[in-house]
Parts: structure tokens; C-alpha cells; sequence
């Protein structure tokens, strides 16, 4: 767990990079504190991993593991088949495409100030063309926009 969801940004980034087997989740219900968001990893990686991520400036508040059920991580994902629509819901978006074209015909949720400018920049076009949110997003809901973009390209565009 990190104290600003910009921090998980950065470390999934940077240990993705590192190829190191993460995911960003929901937290624990009995973890959570707000808008929230931790990294999974296996945990004989978790040396390695403060390695890592002490060496580039970001700590973690804490490193807790998986032992009880109600510790487990949320997934934050959630897909729903409308017939000729698709509709991925990560975190507190959800993004909708045509299923027939790929055209980005909705986008909803969230409550962060940069969710109408990226509608307005994708509803509308492929996803293949359109741009991605993490690009043009900055936000918590930019971000979790992105997971339900990279979710519908991977059930699309296989």
C-alpha cells in the first residue's frame, strides 16, 4: 500500500519494467481508505522489489501479506457483454465499445476533473486509434480507465 495512488502508478510502471510480476488491485475492504489502489506481487519477490523501489524514491506505507481471506485484494475488473456491446468496468469506470467495429461509444464513472476531456478525445473512434487514457489522463479515474481500455484491447483485438 503507498500513500497516493501516484505512487502505485510509478511502482507498476517501474517493475513492470523490471519484469517483475505485478498487479494493481483494489484493497482489502479492511485496508481501504479511499480512492485506493495496491500492488500484488509474490512475495519471494518482496526484497528484490524494496530494492527496486527504495532505489528510485518510493516507499511503501506497507507490505502486508495475503494470509486470511479477508486480506485478499479486490479485482477491480468486471466485464459485461451486452449483445453488440462490450462494456469493461475497472475500478469505477467503464468503458463500452461496438463489438462490430471497435468504436468507443461510451465512456462513465469516476468523479475526477479530467473524465469529460477523455471521453470527449475517445467516444467516438476505434479503439485501436483512439488514445490511451494514461497518456492523456492524470487522475486516479484516468487510471483506471486505462485498465478497462488495455482489457477491452486484449478481448478485441486478439
Amino acid at each position: 500500500m503507498f500513500e497516493h495512488t501516484s505512487e502505485v502508478i510509478r511502482c507498476e510502471t517501474l517493475l513492470k519494467q523490471q519484469d517483475v510480476p505485478v498487479r494493481v488491485m483494489g484493497p482489502p475492504p479492511e485496508m481501504q481508505t479511499g480512492c485506493d489502489l495496491v500492488i500484488e506481487f509474490p512475495l519471494i519477490e518482496e526484497l528484490a522489489i524494496r530494492r527496486v523501489l527504495e532505489q528510485t524514491g518510493i516507499f511503501p506505507l506497507q507490505i502486508v501479506p495475503v494470509t486470511a481471506p479477508l486480506l485478499t485484494p479486490v479485482d477491480l475488473f468486471a466485464v459485461t457483454d451486452f449483445g453488440d456491446y462490450l462494456m469493461v468496468r475497472a475500478a469505477n469506470m467503464k468503458m463500452t465499445v461496438a463489438k462490430d467495429t471497435l468504436e468507443i461509444v461510451n465512456i462513465s464513472g469516476g468523479g475526477c476533473p479530467d473524465i469529460p476531456y477523455l471521453a470527449s478525445e475517445m467516444v467516438g473512434k476505434r479503439l485501436q486509434d483512439a488514445p490511451r487514457p494514461r497518456e492523456i489522463g492524470h487522475t486516479l479515474c484516468g487510471y483506471a480507465l486505462e485498465l478497462a481500455y488495455e482489457e477491452l484491447r486484449r478481448q478485441c483485438l486478439v
